[in-house]
């Protein structure tokens, strides 16, 4: 009984101990907290999401380019010669950009011809399609150009492909179409795919070289549809309504930009860029048998070269207004070559390289020129 007692006044007291160590912790708590001032916790920025595009520019461009070429027009100078040469007004529109797993270029371009590449209704300077004069507008040539890469390093998670200059290897896919308002209504429509090599060049320049296929699987030219240099053979010496497809083949892609960085640095405002190109035989150059006979329309496709080995621009706004503006307007001046433009032997084909009758070369499948341009970034 005492024992009773005695263990239940024990428990009563280790009870009224947590009890009171309790109500007093609390009561501590409680005061500490409306004594003290409220802590003050630091507003944590959210971490800005990465933008799906790293790169992304735009770019407008004017050029002037005093001796261009269109395959296959010419006039007739005073003493017999043949002028091939066609003064075209370049406006473009250049996309590029750079994402998590690769890069998209996009470019259309309007070359505005003068009178010596006439539109319809003339089929040569100052004559109409009835053989009658006229004098008509330079026609006009839209060309459409995209190409994208896939980054090896980028979809396989690894630095395996980037070694000394090798920065990376791509996949790399796209298309080029362009249509044409003169009297052959002419048009293409390309597709290439295969590689690109980027390497690094100094002064944080660069220069990719992608081998690809190529294949122009749609084209037009009004110059080899039947009926008009009389019924001819659908398929053999004429195709039927005009369209065409020409056999599949190789390419190969080159560009380069480098700044020059070597100059002092007041004259760091210029910077070097060029590309080169070639697109190997393409069979027939209107989609026909090659070598159809006396009286054909077409020849065999021969290797094509185009190319601007060189511009050279200068970075008017970082001049005028600092780093910060660099490339927002770029002056330059460039060396442009094509060799065999469009497939076609610009010493051999006949009725658009040279004058059938007298295999007398009108000047039109070879262009070299220099020319210069604005382009305004935004």
């Amino acid at each position: 009984m005492k024992l009773d007692n005695v263990f239940g006044s024990l428990t009563k007291r280790v009870l009224g101990v947590a009890a009171t160590i309790s109500f007093v912790a609390v009561g501590q708590a409680v005061a500490a907290d409306q004594a003290d001032p409220p802590v003050k916790v630091k507003e944590v920025k959210p971490v800005p999401a990465i933008p799906f595009f790293f790169v992304n520019d735009n770019r407008v461009t004017f050029a002037w380019m005093p001796d261009g070429k269109v395959t296959g027009y010419y006039s007739v100078n005073p003493d017999g010669s043949l002028n091939g040469s066609t003064a075209k007004q370049v406006y473009a529109f250049t996309h590029f950009d750079a994402w998590a797993y690769g890069t998209n270029f996009f470019s259309i371009a309007m070359q505005k011809a003068d009178h010596n590449a006439p539109a319809v209704p003339c089929v040569l300077p100052g004559t109409t399609i009835t053989g009658g004069r006229g004098n008509c507008a330079g026609e006009t040539d839209i060309v459409g150009i995209i190409r994208s890469t896939f980054g090896w390093n980028e979809i396989f998670g690894t630095k395996a492909f980037t070694a000394g200059p090798l920065r990376n290897i791509s996949f790399e896919v796209g298309a080029d179409a362009n249509t044409m308002n003169n009297m052959t209504a002419s048009s293409r429509r390309a597709v290439v795919g295969g590689l690109q090599f980027a390497f690094d060049l100094p002064y944080k320049g660069y220069v990719n070289v992608a081998p690809l296929a190529f294949w122009e699987f749609s084209g037009h030219s009004g110059f080899t549809q039947c009926g008009l240099f009389g019924p001819g053979v659908p398929g053999v010496t004429c195709n039927a309504d005009g369209n065409y497809s020409s056999r599949p083949t190789w390419a190969v892609e080159i560009n380069y930009y480098m700044d020059l960085g070597f100059l002092p640095p007041s004259m760091q405002y210029f910077s070097v860029s060029g590309r080169a190109a070639w697109y190997g035989p393409k069979g027939d150059a209107s989609g026909l048998p090659a070598n159809s006979g006396p009286g054909r329309l077409s020849t065999a496709t021969v290797t094509e070269f185009n190319s601007e080995p060189i511009r050279l621009t200068f970075d008017a706004s970082k001049a005028a207004w600092g780093d910060k503006y660099s490339h927002f307007v770029d002056v330059w001046v460039a060396y442009r070559y094509w060799q065999n433009r469009l497939g076609f032997d610009h010493n051999a084909t006949p009725n658009l390289c040279t004058v059938a009758a007298t295999g007398q070369n009108n000047h039109t499948c070879t262009e070299e020129t220099i020319y210069a341009g604005v382009t305004l970034k935004f």
